[in-house]
């Protein structure tokens, strides 16, 4: 029972970082772990796409620099980025609008994987 109330908070406080239609496996799979496999799930590296939002777009000089891309551990892209400036501002404006879902797919690949899901879904 204990561990139930924990995996709903879990997944109550970490909605936002899975795409919804991921939430759906993850929520199964979730509520299924014994207290060590929950347990090692919570501390994984999870990454906030809010954040990374934020990176990316309050701080042009690090959204334009790659640093978004660093964090989320795309680090070709990251230094295709620095080199560039961003693609002189072009590459930095749409990331804006995709960094999030990355680190969404991200997450979910991370939590996947945790969870012994194999799947040619990655989208």
């Amino acid at each position: 029972m204990y561990g139930n109330n924990r995996a709903d908070m879990w997944l109550m406080t970490k909605a936002n970082w899975f795409k919804p239609e991921h939430m759906t496996y993850i929520s199964e799979q979730v509520k299924r772990l014994d207290d060590h496999q929950l347990n090692v799930l919570m501390s994984a590296n999870l990454k906030d796409p809010t954040m990374i939002l934020l990176l990316s777009i309050l701080v042009p000089l690090i959204g334009i620099h790659g640093v978004d891309r660093f964090v989320l551990g795309d680090i070709g892209m990251g230094v295709g980025k620095l080199l560039t400036f961003g693609g002189c501002g072009i590459w930095w404006i749409i990331d804006i609008f995709m960094v999030s879902d990355r680190a969404k797919e991200i997450n979910y690949q991370l939590v996947a994987q945790m969870l012994g899901y194999t799947s040619s879904y990655t989208q």
